[in-house]
């Protein structure tokens, strides 16, 4: 283990933190899987998403594809941070934390455990423009999914399996089918797409309202989001596209049919996804506090 030496509990204390967390926000583990994939999908994996936007600069958490990132998850990588240094000051990275963090909490929800390589380093910039075009979105076309996977040396199988990630958590009105969009979409299934445009009645009031990704078990990390597909129960267009394109079908009938599957190749791509711009040496830095770099530039 990469802090065997220097702090050799580190995946313990951060094992344990996560899962008290978890027990009392059971949110947590959703909003953290949502939060990793977010901080390495922009610039690599290095907690440049945890950083607070102060007067000199507008940070990555405060663009508008990150603004509706939930709070507990941030509180579960603070909070591990804070009880590792208290054990071993200025040695496990917010990177690896939110790493460590993150595969906990899928287990904990019944998904996969899989390993997390470990030393990376934190961040030294942090910048709300960076994220522009660089993340996935629900309103995008099969082909704009595929290639922003690809930039990134992500397959097709590999895109299908990480989206299996909606099989826990919930988005809000404004990003799904029959939510804003009044004609729904025709492959949904349509006593589901009455029910959500009812749900969504009001939300240019109530912008907080939303609607779980997986409405058969969604506090359970399972393979239920793929079967959903297929039965037209998907709650993102991005979700419905992959039952419905000949590249994504056959590898959603396949999850939808084999959890074993699913987990074997989420596992994979996770490991896969950990290691992405990874930043080593001087390129980064172990910050004290996960939401402040260690030297304030101005």
């Amino acid at each position: 283990m990469y802090y065997q030496k220097r702090c050799p509990k580190a995946e313990q204390i951060v094992s344990d933190v996560v899962t008290s967390k978890q027990i009392a926000t059971p949110t947590t583990a959703a909003g953290a899987l949502r939060l990793f994939f977010h901080d390495c999908f922009v610039g690599g994996c290095d907690a440049s998403l945890l950083i607070s936007t102060n007067a000199f600069n507008r940070a990555e958490r405060d663009s508008d594809d990150n603004i509706s990132l939930p709070g507990d998850a941030f509180d579960a990588v603070v909070r591990a941070k804070t009880a590792l240094e208290l054990q071993c000051p200025g040695v496990v990275s917010c990177a690896d934390v939110l790493a460590l963090a993150t595969r906990d909490l899928v287990s904990m929800l019944g998904g996969p455990f899989f390993d997390v390589r470990l030393g990376r380093k934190d961040a030294l910039a942090s910048t709300a423009a960076s994220v522009v075009g660089n993340l996935p979105s629900p309103n995008m076309t099969i082909d704009q999914l595929i290639s922003i996977f690809a930039k990134r040396k992500f397959t097709v199988q590999e895109m299908v399996a990480l989206s299996g990630a909606h099989t826990v958590g919930f988005s809000h009105c404004n990003d799904f089918n029959g939510g804003p969009r009044d004609a729904y979409d025709p492959s949904l299934n349509p006593q589901f797409a009455q029910a959500l445009q009812k749900a969504c009645a009001n939300y240019v009031k109530d912008p907080t309202i939303a609607a779980f990704n997986d409405v058969m078990t969604p506090g359970k990390f399972d393979n239920m989001y793929y079967q959903n597909l297929l039965r037209g129960l998907g709650l993102l267009a991005s979700d419905t596209v992959l039952a419905a394109d000949p590249r994504t079908k056959p590898i959603v009938e396949l999850y939808a049919a084999n959890q074993t599957a699913f987990f074997m190749d989420f596992s994979h791509v996770m490991e896969k996804l950990s290691v992405f711009g990874v930043k080593t040496g001087r390129k980064g830095e172990i910050r004290r506090r996960c939401d402040e770099f260690n030297n304030l530039s101005t």
